[in-house]
């Protein structure tokens, strides 16, 4: 039978965005803040993922040695370095958390079996790659606050009880929304990026957080006037917000995932979503994962 594990590490490290072929404005506008001479650094947290069959111990690896793999090609080499200048993959790319999540793939690849790098640059920015080229997955988390009331109109107070519970009460009730927003693109060959990460958080900002933020869904979000906010739905209706912005910078929208409190939330897969184009209604979308 086969499993996956995954095994957890950490290291403290720094890196600076700045193409030398830029001017200093140009770098500024590409880069942000992150263009700060001599650099910032970050507690990395980082999670490897490995799959192969169970062994007469019951283990697909021995963690023991897992771990001291890491540690040598890994977190020794990074724990407290300047990142542009501790590996040769970082004079041509700069260090981003997708380059970085990359590279670090292909230091354990030789030495593990892996299916997946996780890497946390903070809790909410990280990176995904799955070994597929240049093709990696950039997340960014963000929250909303909003009320919501679970009700079809076409139902009586009782029946919508049934359906919904609590949630069907007239007056509503609120959430501090987590939202995390995945995207998929080519990692750049000099920026290390797969999208303009300020552009990225000013359309999740601009498109999604400001007009939905502090709101009662049903009252003041039109779509919510004929679709009961669930959170399924609200995960459906934030990508279909975010497809074509995020389209048009570069990359394309791989998944949201919308937490409405420690006990409840759910996933959309967006390539599920726009392939089979559910028709939202009142329901749960199909494509939506309650977890």
């Amino acid at each position: 039978m086969k499993c996956v594990i995954h095994r957890r590490a950490e290291f403290s490290a720094s890196h600076r965005y700045w193409l030398p072929e830029l001017s200093e404005p140009e770098n500024q506008e590409k880069f942000g803040l992150c263009t700060r001479a001599p650099g910032h650094g970050h507690n990395y947290e980082l999670f490897v993922s490995m799959w192969g069959e169970l062994d007469q111990y019951g283990m697909v690896l021995n963690l023991s040695d897992v771990k001291q793999v890491i540690k040598r090609e890994v977190t020794d080499p990074l724990n407290f370095s300047y990142l542009n200048e501790v590996w040769p993959e970082f004079k041509e790319t700069l260090p981003t958390t997708e380059h970085l999540a990359r590279v670090i793939w292909q230091r354990l690849e030789p030495h593990l079996p892996i299916v997946n790098i996780q890497l946390f640059e903070h809790p909410k920015l990280w990176a995904d790659y799955e070994g597929a080229g240049m093709e990696a997955y950039l997340t960014v988390g963000s929250h909303f606050s909003a009320a919501h009331r679970l009700a079809l109109p076409e139902l009586s107070f009782e029946e919508n009880c049934e359906i919904y519970g609590k949630c069907a009460r007239p007056n509503g009730h609120g959430h501090n929304y987590h939202l995390e927003v995945t995207v998929k693109g080519e990692v750049d060959e000099r920026t290390g990026m797969i999208v303009d990460l300020v552009a990225l958080q000013n359309l999740v900002d601009d498109v999604v957080l400001e007009p939905l933020d502090h709101t009662f869904l049903n009252k003041d979000i039109p779509h919510f006037t004929e679709v009961v906010p669930t959170a399924e739905n609200i995960a459906v209706y934030i990508a279909q917000l975010l497809r074509e912005p995020i389209l048009n910078i570069g990359a394309e929208l791989h998944r949201i995932k919308l937490i409405e409190s420690p006990n409840n939330s759910c996933e959309v897969l967006c390539s599920d979503l726009f392939d089979t184009a559910p028709v939202l209604s009142g329901r749960v979308s199909e494509p939506a994962l309650v977890g």
